[in-house]
């Protein structure tokens, strides 16, 4: 049973965490829109679906599309930063969820610069070069995963399943079904 808890813990976080990064990075587009003028017509976040925002008008479009990555990097870090070190488990969630989302948006930015889909082809069209797209990626990639080595390794994890308590892996799949249940009812189709 405990592997079982293990198993749907793990499962369940990396859903999460995936969910959550895309909204991190939609918030930093939003952001973006806000603090440069534009107007936010649409924030899509269907899980069903690929995350944007809509921004109409747009009048700093490179502004807006490189806050989010950057909100998306940063921002999760900032959480992690804050949480304190005796809400142990807490912390390391939000360790993870840190690094998960540096190697989500470095990955997604330093591959889009090869053939420029999703936000990397508004951010080449709008004047930024590649190599700063490849840059992007070569630093947050490498902190990404600093900060998850950081826990610990996963053959340690793997071979101790009781610290994986089944109360805490209820609590993250309840975590999920209601990041599922927003994204379906907030979210325009």
């Amino acid at each position: 049973m405990q592997r079982f808890h293990q198993f749907v813990f793990s499962a369940s976080l990396l859903a999460v965490c995936w969910l959550a990064m895309i909204a991190v990075h939609e918030l930093g587009h939003v952001v973006g829109a806000w603090v440069t003028g534009g107007s936010v017509e649409r924030v899509v976040l269907y899980p069903l679906a690929i995350s944007r925002t809509d921004v109409s008008p747009n009048p700093h479009p490179g502004i807006v599309v490189w806050l989010g990555p950057i909100v998306g990097a940063i921002l999760p870090l900032a959480l992690f930063a804050v949480v304190p070190r005796r809400l142990t488990v807490l912390r390391n969630v939000a360790r993870f969820f840190a690094g998960f989302c540096l190697i989500a948006n470095g990955g997604y930015i330093a591959y889009g610069a090869i053939d420029g889909v999703g936000d990397c082809g508004e951010m080449l069209r709008n004047g930024t070069p590649q190599w700063v797209l490849y840059a992007f990626g070569a630093v947050t990639i490498p902190l990404g995963l600093s900060v998850l080595h950081s826990l610990g390794s996963l053959h340690q994890f793997i071979n101790k399943p009781p610290t994986i308590t089944p109360r805490m892996t209820y609590l993250v799949v309840s975590v999920l079904l209601l990041a599922v249940v927003i994204g379906f009812t907030l979210s325009p189709r």
